[in-house]
């Protein structure tokens, strides 16, 4: 059984930085390619980054692109998501997700899922 758990969640000002990791086990994480998502209220869920199984390639969504790092140590089958300079708008929980697939931004193509974690920038 494949779990996500992730972790680095909480509060911050704005303009501060957090790192989300995400620990995945029961897997063979090297294979897997892993997303970093978060959800508002009343939105679909979208992807924040993305990562493929080596790290060589990465995505990023247009809101965070230039102010978030996504990175992996498939030695420790985690993932990293450093997200800086962070607004009032990042509020929302995060969520670490892995697909035996390809490379995608549709969550329908993940195949796991961690409970969340919530990320809250004030003001």
């Amino acid at each position: 059984q494949v779990q996500l758990v992730e972790s680095g969640g909480g509060l911050v000002q704005a303009g501060g930085s957090l790192r989300l990791s995400c620990a995945v086990s029961g897997g063979t994480f090297s294979m897997y390619v892993m997303g970093w998502f978060r959800q508002a209220p009343g939105k679909e869920r979208e992807l924040v980054a993305g990562i493929n199984w080596n790290g060589g390639g990465t995505s990023y969504a247009d809101s965070v692109k230039g102010r978030s790092t996504i990175s992996r140590d498939n030695a420790k089958n985690t993932v990293y998501l450093q997200m800086n300079s962070l607004k009032p708008e990042d509020t929302v929980i995060y969520y670490c997700a892995a697909n035996r697939g390809t490379t995608s931004s549709a969550p329908r193509d993940y195949d796991y899922w961690g409970q969340g974690t919530q990320v809250t920038v004030s003001s």
